[in-house]
This record gives C-alpha cells, sequence and structure tokens, in this order.
C-alpha cells in the first residue's frame, strides 16, 4: 500500500493523477499547510524539507518500506516501479525527463512565485509582479512552442511530464494567463483534462 501525504496544490496533485492513472490502491493523509501541518514531527520524519507531496510505499525496492519526497522523484519512481508512463530506455526517456526538469526547475518554481505576488503578497511589490508574470508568459511559451509539434509534451505519448505540467497548467488564472494566447497549450489542457484519472486526481485530497 502507499500513503500519500498531501495537499490541494499543484504539486501534491501530480502524484495523485500519477496514482489514479496506475490503478494501485494508495491512501491518503492530508498534510494542511494552511494550518502548518507540514512542520509536524511525524511528517517530517518523512518529508525533512517540510513540503507535500511525499509517499511512504510499503513495499519498496527489495520489499522494504520506501519514504520519498520530492514530487519529480516520486513521478519517477512510481513510473519506473510499474513500467508505465516513462519510457524504459532511449531517446523518448530522456526527452520525457528533459521536460520533467522543465517543469521541476523552471515552470513550478517562476509560477508559484508569480502565484504568491499576484494573489497572497500582503502589499503591491510590483516589480515583483511583473518579474514573475513576465517569466510565467515566456515559459508558456516555451511549452506552447513544443506542444505545437505533437499532442503530448515529449511526443506522441502522454508520460509523468504531461502529469507534472497539467495541474499548474490548471491555475492559469492565478497567474493571469489567457490561454486561448498559447492555443497549442489550451489544446493540450483540454485533451489531458478529459482523462478520467486526470479528473480524479485533481480532486484529492478531498476535503
Amino acid at each position: 500500500m502507499i500513503t500519500l501525504y498531501t495537499w490541494g496544490t499543484p504539486n501534491g496533485r501530480k502524484v495523485s493523477i500519477l496514482l489514479e492513472e496506475l490503478g494501485v490502491p494508495y491512501q491518503v493523509k492530508t498534510v494542511d499547510i494552511t494550518r502548518n501541518e507540514q512542520f509536524e514531527p511525524a511528517f517530517l520524519a518523512v518529508s525533512p524539507n517540510n513540503k507535500i507531496p511525499a509517499i511512504v510505499d510499503d513495499e519498496g525496492p527489495g520489499g522494504t518500506p520506501l519514504a520519498l519526497f520530492e514530487s519529480g522523484a516520486i513521478l519517477q519512481y512510481l513510473a519506473e516501479k510499474h513500467g508505465r508512463f516513462l519510457p524504459a530506455e532511449g531517446v523518448a526517456r530522456y526527452r520525457t525527463l528533459q521536460w520533467l526538469m522543465f517543469q521541476m526547475g523552471g515552470f513550478g518554481p517562476m509560477l508559484g512565485q508569480a502565484h504568491h505576488f499576484l494573489r497572497y503578497a500582503p502589499e503591491p511589490v510590483p516589480y515583483a509582479r511583473k518579474r514573475y508574470h513576465d517569466e510565467t508568459l515566456r515559459l508558456y511559451g516555451v511549452l506552447d512552442r513544443q506542444l505545437a509539434e505533437g499532442p503530448y509534451v515529449s511526443g506522441e505519448a502522454y508520460t509523468i511530464a504531461d502529469i507534472a505540467l497539467y495541474p499548474w497548467v490548471a491555475r492559469h488564472e492565478w497567474h493571469a494567463v489567457t490561454l486561448s494566447a498559447f492555443p497549442a497549450v489550451e489544446a493540450w489542457y483540454r485533451r489531458v483534462g478529459e482523462r478520467p484519472a486526470v479528473v480524479a486526481g485533481m480532486q484529492v485530497p478531498a476535503v
């Protein structure tokens, strides 16, 4: 059994989407970051960086329980364990990992900053708002150009790279992005959003 520690954020929903796609049993433990539950000792034992998501797989490598944090690492682990949504070798594998790292290193962090300064900053910070909104638009442009080349971000196949990106694009309104300005992203967003597992995973946790 896999235990998923999560909250209703894009990073948390990456993992719930993949678990739904894989159809493996899992249980959810909510970590309410609005109440600082991510700093509780029991959670820190699983996720030392006090961030969701994290998992505990009772049947990890060699049958030994494995605790794992960082959403990208979790996606890669689960995909490799079950042999789905990440090519095992060759160019397709590295293209998928490339776009997963694009999300982890740029698309997520920069959009997260845009979320903060556009929605949550206690006072307006015009420089920060412009900086992160401009970078958000640039990153959407990168993604749009890539998706103009094929149905999914790393090519013809739906992979963990799409799963990683989707929950962030789902919050496009939070970072003042009009999807129609990025037609390839918009078409991809609708295509991925029709998958039953994506619909189910986006509703986790149910709070």
